[in-house]
């Protein structure tokens, strides 16, 4: 089963990857960060080792978002994310693991999930529109 993990990150600390630019972050030696890093990189090798990760793209800053809604037919485009979130959607990976456990677990080994941010897990519906 398939599982997009969506990274949600602060905009103020804008900067990938997000989890070192967080105010806590900032505040560890550079030893701490280097771990810190160290730990991801080590996740990142597993889960394409393991064959789980399918794709990842990190996302410029939501500032250069445009939103488009339609109502009464009509497109109406408007700069930013514009929505009332203290957080915004930074980034996605998509992983193909046996269960949601699996991917809860790969979503809390993210440092993001550490200083505030979050880890969304949902799972990818079949071309057929059919949840597995």
């Amino acid at each position: 089963m398939k599982y997009m993990l969506l990274i949600h990150s602060n905009p103020q600390n804008w900067g990938h990857p997000t989890f070192l630019h967080t105010a806590e972050a900032q505040a560890m030696s550079p030893e701490e960060r280097a771990e810190l890093s160290r730990q991801f990189e080590t996740l990142l090798a597993e889960i394409v080792e393991s064959g789980e990760l399918v794709t990842a793209e990190a996302l410029p800053d939501p500032a250069r978002t445009r939103t488009v809604r339609a109502p009464d037919g009509v497109p109406a485009v408007t700069d930013g994310p514009f929505v009332e979130a203290k957080e915004q959607f930074a980034g996605y990976f998509i992983v193909d693991c046996e269960s949601p456990e699996r991917a809860t677990e790969i979503a809390a080994r993210f440092p993001d999930v550490r200083f505030g941010g979050a880890v969304e897990v949902r799972p990818i519906m079949e071309r057929s529109g059919q949840e597995m």
